[in-house]
């Protein structure tokens, strides 16, 4: 019988709500367009309103709705209340009316000296729709600092689960699709702390970089025992988390496969593959290293687990659906559920499977239907945004405050040439959400840094300033038509603290950004 409920695992429902309209102002998607992948129904219990499943932690459920609804209020009130301050530019007392109204509505000043040169021209729109997007980021990201709202921080339990299971460091590289950004505190409900996160476009991660992560854990687990004892037979797991859309395959899909479902999963397992390999012909025997191949289905957030046998072999063409687990199980006891779940992965495995990778699975599985129920609670059993919707890109490295779907669209990146291929993916779906309508691209810039490492602050900066120099130069155009803007940070990663601000392309000449 699998075990109960791990500490490590996330602790009011509400009545399902009528799907939103999209961001753009086009009808949501509500059709099938491909015959092979079901939409939910009136008649399926995962879309159906009434009793949630037995295994859905109900109260965790609510606070994550909480704050899902808290930030992504904060940045979509922007628009309309530019909209109003727009209005009264023409106004006596201009300045000092909108200085009201923003710290009124928006909790925070407008830059004067956009204010002050609207009755010489037009008010720059853009600048403060920019302007406005980075101090509600700051405010968002302090406040993760400061107040812990997903209680994601170093979780013991969750380390000693996952050694428990055979592996001492989980390394997951989703897609930096901004649809998965909520993929390990939502999707998976797991820890964000205890996980090493690296989105990039297509869930193609960088192999060699991956090695030198793997040789890093690999070596302190030899010189001081950490995460474990270099003696003890755990093993590097390493996931990908490609995605798809049930309710629109064709249009929905991820952007970097061309909205193929089976070049994006063949993709992800192939760079596992070579991850492996490059592994096993640097340091021999496999050395340590187990392979999770990963889907989400962007519309309910409904993973798929592609289940390795024993030997590690994975069928990029099976998996075991969590939906088709949650019908199953829905009307059972919370452990006869359990029972039937950890079933169902060695039945998926065909039987040759080690039980620590069932134990694992079925725990993902477990979690994720918390989620299949806070989809249902909140969106009535899909997004309203099935498209993209995210607020700003988040270019560089760190992020350990971006939790949220459709918040940020993730470049990782050490130089704009390497990530080329991500930032266009991210210009070009800004393209559609903001410029279109005018408005410009916010580009948040982040370099961690380890202040224990001398003259590493330095030269975080520094990569900061040549990233943000290169991003204006590739796209010259957008940022010489004020549709571009960046703003710099850097963060101590020895430190659960907030970001630093540098400074942003608003500032003239010097500005303080608070």
């Amino acid at each position: 019988m699998l075990a109960r409920r791990d500490p490590y695992q996330l602790p009011g429902p509400t009545a399902p709500r009528r799907r939103p309209p999209r961001r753009d102002g086009r009808p949501s998607v509500g059709a099938l367009t491909s015959p092979d992948i079901s939409t939910p129904r009136p008649e399926d219990p995962v879309a159906a309103t009434g009793p949630l499943h037995p295994l859905t932690n109900r109260e965790r459920n609510q606070q994550l709705r909480t704050y899902d609804s808290h930030v992504k209020g904060g940045f979509d009130k922007i628009v309309d209340v530019l909209k109003r301050i727009s209005a009264l530019q023409h106004e006596q007392g201009f300045e000092q009316k909108a200085q009201a109204l923003a710290l009124d509505a928006l909790g925070f000043p407008l830059p004067e000296h956009i204010l002050a040169r609207a009755w010489v021209t037009q008010l720059d729109m853009r600048s403060l729709f920019a302007w406005c997007v980075f101090e509600t980021y700051k405010r968002t990201s302090a406040a993760f600092f400061t107040s812990n709202p997903l209680g994601g921080q170093e979780d013991t339990a969750f380390d000693a689960f996952i050694r428990e299971c055979g592996f001492h460091l989980l390394d997951v590289s989703p897609c930096a699709d901004g649809r998965l950004a909520h993929a390990i505190s939502y999707a998976l409900r797991l820890p964000f702390s205890s996980v090493r996160r690296r989105p990039y476009a297509g869930a193609m991660f960088d192999v060699e970089r991956t090695v030198a992560r793997w040789i890093k854990t690999e070596h302190r687990r030899h010189r001081e025992g950490v995460p474990n004892q270099a003696h003890e037979d755990t093993r590097y797991l390493k996931a990908v988390i490609y995605h798809f859309s049930s309710l629109d395959p064709r249009h929905q899909g991820c952007a970097a496969h061309g909205s193929n479902d089976d070049q994006a999963a063949r993709s992800g397992l192939n760079r596992l593959h070579d991850f492996r390999q490059a592994v096993e012909n640097s340091f021999c025997c496999g050395a340590s290293v187990t392979l999770l191949l990963l889907g989400l289905d962007t519309d309910t957030d409904a993973i798929r687990i592609h289940v390795p046998t024993a030997d590690g072999a994975t069928n990029p063409d099976h998996w075991l659906d969590a939906r088709e687990v949650y019908g199953q199980t829905v009307a059972m006891a919370p452990e006869a559920a359990r029972e039937v779940i950890g079933e169902r992965v060695r039945q998926d495995a065909g039987g040759s499977i080690e039980e620590g990778m069932v134990r694992f699975i079925s725990q993902l599985l477990e979690n994720n239907i918390s989620q299949i129920d806070f989809v249902r609670q909140f969106h009535n059993g899909a997004y309203g945004d099935a498209g993209h919707a995210e607020r700003f890109i988040g270019v560089g490295i760190g992020f350990k405050e971006i939790h949220l779907r459709n918040l940020t669209y993730f470049a990782h990146m050490e130089t704009v040439e390497e990530g080329a291929t991500d930032l266009d993916v991210g210009i070009r779906i800004f393209k559609g959400l903001n410029i279109s309508r005018g408005l410009p691209v916010p580009v948040v810039i982040r370099y961690d840094f380890h202040s224990s490492v001398p003259g590493s602050r330095e030269r975080a900066v520094r990569s900061c300033e040549r990233i943000a120099a290169a991003v204006h130069g590739r796209y010259r155009t957008l940022s010489r038509q004020g549709l571009l803007h960046t703003l710099l940070t850097v963060r101590d990663g020895d430190h659960y603290k907030p970001p630093e601000v540098l400074g942003s392309s608003l500032q003239s000449p010097v500005v303080e950004v608070h």
